[in-house]
């Protein structure tokens, strides 16, 4: 039986082809994950390691100590100021065991590129100091060119970072801090292997005392790193730094610990990932299954005779369904190979892609595991064997002297029925779960909307073939009426096997639920996004920072006084405890908050708000039971407690938040006082020279970010359609994988109907026509899957877009028809070209012998 195994996979090759490229498919995709998550995750660890490399302990300033309130003090600068000072760096120094101390500055330092763009992302782009040693040179960051930053007026960059700029030595580089732009002269460029940096950041250097002078105070630091004479013990010597440092101002940890930690990081950040892409990948296998499954039932329909003869010279029933299992593992294993090998150039290519999208990932080698491999080989066997497991069962219950007598014998009405009810009852208790998901509010009942939507979808799969048959009668009629006796044919053999067809149509009917699914809820969610956008914002532009670390109050005096501006609201936030429960306040100026947003007062007015008393959200109210008139005991996040008022309740708006008050209310209680945006209101409107003015009055700094509302739509328009860009390409292998289940089906079926061709050959149809009915059955199945998908996705957007909901009030389900109709298009191109081969197949058959086919 091992041999007749082996030989109908010889004796198939071309008709087992299709099934291998879809077990092949699927594989190439998970081995490409686990390949491509091994190399990023080894590649980031080294990186990380080889910065850790020389660090025996780290010291670094205990910011945010709940037990050290003084550990941070602004001061009248409003800059930092820690523990770590050079007193402290010596004392470290002269411990037994202690070879150098590397004292660290770091902040924040957003440059302009040469096109006067903003370089970096934001919160990576880092600003060091250069540390020299007796060489002249700093052994951390290796220099490319010039020198390093010896001077007020000096600074270096990375080389990444030069190049995005397009900066070059003897260039005045000009960026921002936290303030005005600064400006000063590149006169080195360095080697980083900071994962940060590879990662899409910026690097920028300064002398030690420009550093301390910009982010902290003379003398002072951020980390102190502790490098260990050969033959120290770690744990001792961070043991002995520990009893130097400041109680609850400072804290150490030893370099195993600072790699430890890294790891578990780079662990947790590589399988948020890995899990994601996996879970795309058990899509793209699951499709694959029912290609699988309609293969071997096929080809075991074809062999009826065969087995039967099996069947009647001894074999059992259990040695022929280890004949086919047997086939299937080969075919698995053959096509897990290769897949294997397509992943390891998938995981290389892919990271080439997000590299060149500024993902920067570090340098190193592919990494397979021997996990990865097994894990691979093993999906791709045990997928194929599982999927041809009820194909053998049947071929193993097929009576001789019956498959003797006919080629295809249906199936049974008792089998169908047990289907049908069995379908009926899941895909009722999917529909009954989502329906109850629609009543709920919370995004925690999220595991409770997927429990229900695989219901559903299981449901429809197991009644696809119930359901293909009014679907594609209707279809036919529209074929038959503009296509005449083709579109009739292609209508019946549709028909001919309505498992057949369910199970072709399936395939493509999962990637596009999904797919339609997630359109309709982003499509939706953007349409609340921009509703909720324009009917709390009346403000035309918004003035805030790329880093988010806010805008020095004299800034928003500036813009006041910018012509063309009728008004400027600045808003600092705070938080306040009240009740069991917190919520931000935002300080803002009354007088001209309403000229800027959409106030609409369910109690009390804007009169009666300042002083002590805010005004709070209508929901907020509600979640405290709070009421106008209230007095209520409230702790500012700097643990100073207070009676407020609640003067006003509004309803809910999105630019507010959860309480107003007067700037004097939420001043006092800010670490720093910063404006965490302005909003502005035109005279005249929006316009691009409005926006040169203002960006000229505040220095032309790159950390300065002013959108109009248009700008701020089009910002959250674009992260949702890269979420779905992102769902796209990943579900594109299933749907790949679903148009090769067409091909497989209609070829293999082109085969099975061979001698029917032939006599309606011998009859009169010409082979435009033969090719017409091949590729109008194509259609029908396409459209048959699409239709499926499209429903079931809208219907499983409906119900779990009540947990959307639950983030913003104006979310309000809204079908994407332009896209929609696309999907359908898409199917439609996906027939016709799925029918390319088989149509072409049919009507070059050869009349006389294909009647004469067995």
């Amino acid at each position: 039986m091992l041999r007749t195994a082996l030989r109908n996979v010889l004796a198939h090759k071309a008709r087992l082809m299709m099934t291998a490229l879809a077990v092949l498919l699927g594989v190439a995709f998970v081995a490409g994950t686990l390949i491509f998550s091994d190399t990023v995750g080894e590649a980031v660890k080294n990186a990380s390691a080889k910065n850790l490399k020389d660090v025996a302990v780290s010291v670094q300033a205990a910011n945010d100590a709940p037990e050290a309130p003084d550990a941070v003090d602004a001061g009248k600068d409003g800059k930092r100021a820690t523990a770590l000072d050079d007193k402290l760096a010596d004392r470290i120094r002269a411990l037994p065991g202690v070879a150098s101390v590397r004292s660290d500055v770091t902040g924040e330092a957003t440059l302009a590129g040469k096109d006067d763009q903003p370089i970096g992302n934001g919160w990576q782009n880092r600003a060091v100091n250069y540390q020299p040693g007796k060489d002249g040179k700093d052994s951390r960051y290796p220099l490319v060119q010039g020198r390093g930053p010896a001077g007020a007026g000096e600074m270096a960059l990375a080389e990444s970072t030069a190049e995005a700029a397009g900066y070059r030595v003897g260039d005045t580089v000009r960026f921002a801090t936290d303030g005005p732009v600064l400006k000063k002269k590149l006169v080195g460029i360095v080697a980083s292997d900071d994962p940060q940096v590879t990662a899409g950041g910026s690097l920028a250097l300064f002398d030690t005392a420009t550093a301390q002078k910009m982010y902290l105070h003379p003398g002072q630091f951020d980390e102190l790193v502790v490098a260990a004479t050969p033959g120290t013990d770690e744990r001792a010597l961070t043991a002995k730094v520990r009893d130097v440092l400041p109680k609850g101002r400072a804290e150490a940890t030893s370099g195993a610990e600072l790699a430890s930690q890294q790891a578990r990081m780079i662990a947790e950040q590589n399988s948020a990932l890995s899990k994601t892409l996996l879970t795309f990948a058990g899509i793209a296998l699951f499709v694959g299954v029912f290609i699988i499954a309609n293969t071997f039932t096929m080809l075991i329909s074809q062999r009826s005779r065969e087995i039967a003869l099996l069947r009647a010279v001894g074999a059992s029933r259990r040695q022929v369904v280890r004949s086919v299992l047997a086939e299937a593992g080969l075919l698995g294993l053959i096509s897990s190979v290769v897949g294997f090998a397509l992943g390891a150039g998938i995981a290389v290519g892919l990271r080439a892609v997000l590299d060149a999208n500024g993902a920067g990932f570090p340098d190193g080698p592919v990494v397979i595991r021997p996990a990865t491999v097994l894990a691979a080989l093993g999906v791709g066997v045990v997928v194929t064997v599982l999927a041809a497991w009820l194909p053998s069962r049947k071929a193993a219950k097929i009576a001789p002297v019956e498959a003797l007598s006919t080629v295809e014998a249906p199936a049974a009405p008792r089998s169908l029925v047990i289907r049908n009810s069995i379908g009926a009852v899941i895909g009722g208790l999917g529909v009954a779960v989502m329906l109850y998901v629609s009543t709920l509010k919370s995004g925690d009942d999220l595991p409770i909307a997927m429990a229900g939507s695989m219901l559903t979808l299981t449901g429809v799969i197991i009644l696809a073939p119930l359901l293909s048959r009014p679907l594609v009668s209707l279809a036919g009629l529209v074929t038959t009426r503009l296509f005449g006796i083709g579109g009739k044919l292609a209508k019946e053999n549709a028909l001919r096997n309505p498992r057949r067809t369910a199970a072709t149509a399936s395939a493509l009917m999962i990637g596009l639920t999904l797919i339609t699914g997630m359109t309709v809820v982003g499509h939706s969610a953007q349409r609340g996004m921009d509703k909720m956008a324009a009917t709390g914002l009346t403000a035309d532009y918004k003035i805030a920072t790329s880093t988010f670390t806010g805008l020095d109050p004299e800034l928003s005096k500036k813009v006041a006084k910018v012509p063309g501006v009728a008004a400027m609201v600045p808003f600092r936030e705070t938080v306040i405890g009240s009740g069991g429960g917190f919520g931000v306040v935002r300080g803002t100026d009354l007088t001209q908050v309403d000229k800027v947003t959409q106030l609409t007062f369910k109690q009390g007015s804007l009169k009666s708000v300042g002083g002590d008393g805010i005004a709070v959200s209508q929901s907020w109210a509600k979640q405290r039971g709070w009421h106008a008139g209230d007095v209520v005991d409230a702790e500012f996040n700097d643990k100073k407690k207070t009676k407020l008022k609640i003067a006003a309740i509004y309803a809910d708006n999105e630019a507010l938040g959860d309480a107003i008050a007067d700037l004097s209310l939420a001043t006092p209680h800010m670490d720093r006082v910063k404006d965490d945006e302005l909003l502005v209101k035109a005279t005249n409107g929006a316009s691009d020279a409005l926006v040169k003015e203002i960006r000229h009055a505040l220095g032309d700094s790159p950390l300065l970010k002013i959108q109009s509302q248009d700008d701020m739509r089009k910002e959250n328009a674009k992260q949702i359609d890269t979420v779905l860009n992102m769902v796209y390409g990943l579900l594109g292998m299933a749907v790949i994988i679903a148009v090769v289940g067409v091909v497989n089906t209609l070829a293999m079926s082109v085969f099975e109907r061979t001698r029917e061709i032939g006599m309606l050959r011998a009859i009169g149809l010409a082979r435009s026509g033969i090719k017409q009915m091949v590729r109008l059955e194509s259609v029908v199945i396409s459209l048959f899957g699409a239709v499926l998908g499209i429903g079931v996705g809208i219907f499983l957007a409906w119900a779990g877009g009540s947990l959307v909901g639950s983030s913003f009030p104006t979310y309000e389900m809204v079908l994407p028809w332009g896209r929609l109709g696309l999907f359908l298009l898409i199917a439609l191109v996906v027939g016709v070209l799925a029918a390319l081969w088989p149509a072409r197949r049919a009507a070059r058959l050869n009349m006389l012998e294909a009647i004469g086919a067995q």
